[in-house]
């Protein structure tokens, strides 16, 4: 049995591939882990989308699965809309093998014909809601929508700290590619429940952005760690998890985090494995480290909160990283998730008709 409080150890070469590691949907068997690890190790390397080392401290993931596997590793960043168009697009040629995606890409992904399943060793301590009861796609993580605010920009008295504020102030408000990536959609969603809205009527989020660009106040710089780096963002709405990262990086006084007192959305990412992957081993390989207890605490690390957090043991130098648990008092997850893939599809085209029609 592998050591629950360990990442998955290098096992001796020499196991010969059995009929439950080619059976994706089957759940992993720790005594079989031996097979999965040899089979990865001969693919040689995992090739990801989506998962820069940027976000959610993906990169000490990379880092242990080339220390301990000898895997090598890219990735190319890019919306989860875009990483499904992806595995769509090319099919039998793929050149992508794993992918992080926003919750409501995942049953997106699996409609599409462009997944393949695995269940990885710790799967009965991933909640029912945040996995697919085939392996399919699960949540590795969660992330709650807050606010990003650059001090040295937005005078004190303006800090935002519900959405209720936002229309208030004289600063300019990034929230990134609506109706194309899961952050920035999610932030819609969570401005829609501030505003009496819901999973299938995100009129009175579409309404909040439609009046700070009528304001002249909408950014539409992408709130990525460079762009408030260079001060090019005021306030961005964006993960808890990116922003505690950003502002850490970049430099904690200069940046204030908050999680919306009114309303904000919990919800997650997941991995998607491609149909088609040139290193399908690898890939579930990777899946069954993010899942285990070191690349849980990998992610929590990164300031997302491990989806197995019930069963970890949490450093206090970790937890010390996170908010307060009372700001996350008004936060909640989706409840109507056949409402929120449906509105989800029609962002695009809400977002364009709705919000950038007032942009000045």
């Amino acid at each position: 049995m592998l050591p629950r409080r360990l990442p998955l150890p290098r096992l001796a070469l020499g196991c010969a591939l059995g009929a439950t590691l080619m059976a994706g949907s089957v759940q992993a068997d720790p005594s079989d882990l031996t097979a999965l690890i040899e089979a990865a190790q001969q693919e040689g390397r995992v090739d990801s989308v989506g998962m820069p080392d940027s976000w959610a401290n993906w990169k000490d993931t990379w880092h242990d699965l080339k220390t301990e596997y000898g895997l090598e590793h890219m990735d190319t960043d890019m919306s989860s809309a875009e990483e499904v168009a992806k595995f769509k697009a090319e099919g039998e040629n793929a050149t992508a093998d794993i992918g992080d995606v926003g919750f409501a890409f995942g049953p997106i992904a699996v409609e599409q014909g462009v997944t393949q399943p695995y269940k990885p060793s710790t799967w009965e301590e991933i909640p029912d809601w945040a996995k697919d009861e085939d392996g399919h796609w699960m949540l590795g993580y969660t992330g709650t929508i807050a606010f990003m605010i650059n001090k040295e920009l937005v005078p004190e008295d303006q800090h935002p700290g519900s959405f209720a504020d936002l229309g208030e102030g004289d600063y300019m408000v990034a929230v990134g590619a609506v109706g194309q990536a899961s952050q920035a959609n999610n932030a819609l969603l969570a401005a829609a429940y501030a505003n009496d809205g819901s999973e299938a009527d995100l009129a009175p989020g579409l309404e909040v952005f439609a009046e700070l660009a009528r304001q002249g106040r909408l950014s539409l710089a992408d709130p990525s760690i460079a762009n408030l780096e260079k001060g090019e963002i005021e306030v961005a709405l964006m993960w808890d998890f990116n922003a505690l990262n950003y502002r850490d990086q970049i430099n904690p006084d200069a940046f204030e985090v908050v999680i919306p007192s009114d309303a904000s959305v919990t919800s997650g990412y997941a991995t998607i494995i491609n149909r088609h992957a040139a290193h399908p081993n690898a890939a579930k390989l990777a899946r069954e480290f993010i899942l285990s207890d070191q690349g849980q605490l990998n992610l929590a690390e990164g300031y997302a909160r491990p989806i197995r957090v019930e069963h970890l043991e949490m450093p206090g130098e970790i937890a010390d990283k996170l908010l307060p648990n009372e700001q996350y008092a008004n936060a909640r997850p989706i409840q109507d998730f056949a409402a929120w893939e449906q509105s989800a599809r029609e962002l695009p085209r809400q977002w364009q008709s709705q919000v950038l029609i007032h942009q000045q």
